[in-house]
């Protein structure tokens, strides 16, 4: 699954381009977990998740091989200002001025009836189990059947 994964991550993603993860990246140890970082293009930006902490915490993990590790983060360079957070929350920043928020942590498919997705309007499920493999901004709202 690992290998899988790298290979539709690295087919995607160019050195260069910036990677917004939102969280609950690996369960490995520090020295797994870098080893799998080193293999993946981009820039790689952590969200933390619940699970973070299993190589977060480990002495041998290299911290570096992220831009920075948060909780939250407001992006407004793209012109739609988006919130990244690990879990889907019921406000956020400029909610009700158009942005948008991505979030990871529910683990379930697209049109499931799982009571968090498609409950909180401009707010999007992101995680690599629903959408299956690295997507823009642009291309998440068009898998979500919005407007581009």
């Amino acid at each position: 699954m690992n290998t899988a994964y790298i290979m539709k991550w690295n087919e995607k993603i160019k050195k260069g381009d910036e990677v917004y993860i939102l969280g609950d990246f690996s369960f490995y140890k520090g020295l797994e977990t870098n080893a799998i970082l080193h293999l993946l293009n981009g820039m790689k930006f952590l969200i933390k998740g619940n699970h973070d902490h299993t190589y977060l915490d480990d002495k041998d993990f290299d911290p570096s091989l992220f831009v920075w590790i948060k909780d939250y983060h407001l992006v407004k360079d793209e012109g739609i200002p988006i919130v990244l957070f690990h879990y889907p929350i019921q406000t956020w920043d400029k909610k009700h001025h158009g942005s948008l928020h991505f979030y990871g942590h529910v683990h379930s498919n697209k049109g499931t009836s799982h009571p968090m997705e498609y409950e909180i309007p401009n707010s999007y499920n992101v995680g690599i189990d629903v959408i299956q493999e690295p997507m823009t901004k642009d291309e998440i709202l068009k898998f979500y059947g919005k407007e581009v």
